[in-house]
């Protein structure tokens, strides 16, 4: 009998339910979430025979339970956190707690059989904590600069520099001459942001130099795709985590958000947007799709036909998208060829 351990991961604690093939909780166990518990866990685990972790996918809060479950050799698959809110809501039991989230865990692992398999982290991660710091960096960036665009509207009303501009050194060189002639507290606040808007962007192209190296080793059929540049394959490179996990392109695709979602009864044959997924990945295959449409002639072909025989133009973006996530998925590179399979003891 296969055992489903569903698991509610928390910063403090873990809690794990043992599930039966029928949904029905077999066993709990709440550990703290440190090494010496993520072992208890195991221990109290091997009394099944045939089990397999289902592990809410909370990132940070389930990342270091993960990796110890793997490293002993554990099977572990990874519920996204949508998924267990709808196995939730419809139990029979109302109420939230921790062992309640967990058997919803678990049983949703059981009535999806397709989820993605969990694996040890490799080169692919270090791409999207590249790519998630590089973002935090110009997410600070474009706060310094709007507020940079007040000060010079208050002291330099003529002044606006065009969209995009303040990211060049040119701009900023011009920006800080403006300012000497002014020696008010909005002045120095303005040079102060040029300042930091300087260091950002000297640490933000850095960050993309280096993503370009490991995107270029690890990836480089992807540069291939048409529309693909080096931040839209790290993207895709870093979300997946290896794409083997995914047992098939149809897999990858509603993981991903790009499968449509039938909507239809009788004759009535229609599919809707789907508004799940990973949009992370949803929104690298989405500027693909704008991008090819703008330069490449077979997609342009492929938009003019899906158009002429009914299609909406949205309607055909989005079977392009999962077109394209079947090319993704054929680009062998980023699986990880030394994905180690090894096991090792919790120490």
């Amino acid at each position: 009998m296969m055992v489903m351990l569903g698991t509610d991961a928390h910063k403090r604690s873990h809690t794990i339910v043992a599930v039966d093939p029928a949904g029905a909780e077999i066993g709990s166990l709440t550990v703290a979430a440190t090494t010496d518990g993520h072992r208890r866990a195991v221990q109290w685990a091997g009394q099944f025979d045939e089990r397999r972790w289902a592990i809410e996918d909370c990132r940070a809060l389930s990342r270091r339970f993960e990796s110890d479950l793997l490293g002993v050799g554990e099977r572990v698959v990874r519920v996204p956190p949508k998924m267990m809110a709808r196995a939730r809501a419809t139990a029979r039991g109302a109420g939230k707690s921790d062992p309640i989230d967990a058997l919803a865990v678990g049983r949703a692992a059981l009535r999806e059989p397709d989820l993605p398999i969990a694996q040890l982290e490799g080169p692919s991660r270090e791409v999207r904590l590249l790519v998630d710091y590089r973002e935090t960096l110009v997410h600070q960036r474009t706060g310094f600069q709007n507020q940079l665009r007040w000060r010079l509207h208050e002291l330099e009303p003529g002044f606006d520099p065009p969209p995009g501009s303040l990211n060049r050194y040119r701009t900023l060189d011009t920006v800080d001459e403006l300012l000497t002639k002014h020696t008010s507290m909005v002045a120095e606040l303005a040079t102060r942001e040029t300042g930091r808007i300087r260091e950002l962007t000297r640490e933000i192209n850095q960050l993309e130099r280096d993503i370009e190296q490991r995107v270029a080793t690890l990836a480089p059929s992807l540069l291939s795709i048409p529309g693909c540049g080096t931040l839209t394959a790290a993207k895709l490179v870093g979300e997946a985590a290896d794409i083997t996990r995914f047992r098939s392109k149809d897999a990858y695709a509603m993981w991903a958000g790009a499968a449509p979602i039938p909507v239809w009864s009788a004759n009535n044959t229609r599919f809707r947007l789907n508004r799940g997924g990973n949009r992370q990945t949803n929104a690298a295959l989405h500027r693909i799709a704008i991008t090819q449409m703008r330069i490449h002639p077979d997609a342009q072909a492929f938009i003019k036909r899906r158009i002429e025989t009914g299609s909406t133009k949205r309607e055909a973006i989005r079977l392009l998208k999962r077109k394209l996530a079947n090319v993704v998925y054929r680009k062998p590179p980023h699986r990880h060829p030394n994905n180690p399979t090894r096991t090792r003891r919790l120490t």
